[in-house]
């Protein structure tokens, strides 16, 4: 992975997605498509910016978003996870390789689960009578920001050999 401008200025603009995602989490209770969009479509800038190949680079990042979608699909069928956290989290996986996704999987589930008994305290104690709704794009944003934020773009090219 070559450590250049673009690359970071594509971290940086994926930053200020996840923190767009976030605050219209909070305000509408939705993430938009076009920010879905463009993350996920910022995803071949970024393996292009930082060397991945063909094969088994982009088809693993490929693989890991295709099974983020099956999955979280099914999560959103059953009524159990939004739309735009799906979408988000399947253009997030196009980004990440599937150590450091993971590592978000594990801290957004962490701070899901915070955010969801604060929220719910909350609502129980102002008595709300209609249905509790997470901003889970917060905790996806929280973590994607802690993993860009701590991820070593260069130990990790290095570790994959390239």
């Amino acid at each position: 992975m070559q450590d250049t401008p673009i690359v970071y200025g594509l971290v940086g603009a994926l930053a200020i997605a996840l923190l767009i995602a976030a605050f219209t989490d909070i305000q509408r209770r939705q993430i938009d498509n076009w920010l879905n969009a463009g993350v996920a479509l910022a995803a071949p800038l970024f393996w292009w910016a930082t060397g991945l190949h063909l094969w088994p680079d982009v088809a693993l990042q490929l693989g890991v978003a295709l099974a983020t979608f099956v999955v979280l699909a099914g999560l959103f069928a059953i009524k159990a996870m939004g739309g735009g956290d799906v979408k988000l989290l399947t253009a997030l996986a196009l980004w990440l390789p599937w150590q450091p996704f993971v590592k978000l999987l594990l801290i957004m589930a962490i701070a899901g689960g915070v955010l969801t008994v604060v929220l719910g305290m909350w609502h129980v104690t102002r008595r709300r009578k209609d249905k509790l709704k997470i901003p889970y794009g917060v905790a996806i944003a929280g973590a994607g920001l802690w993993v860009l934020g701590t991820t070593n773009w260069a130990a990790l090219h290095a570790a994959t050999g390239g």
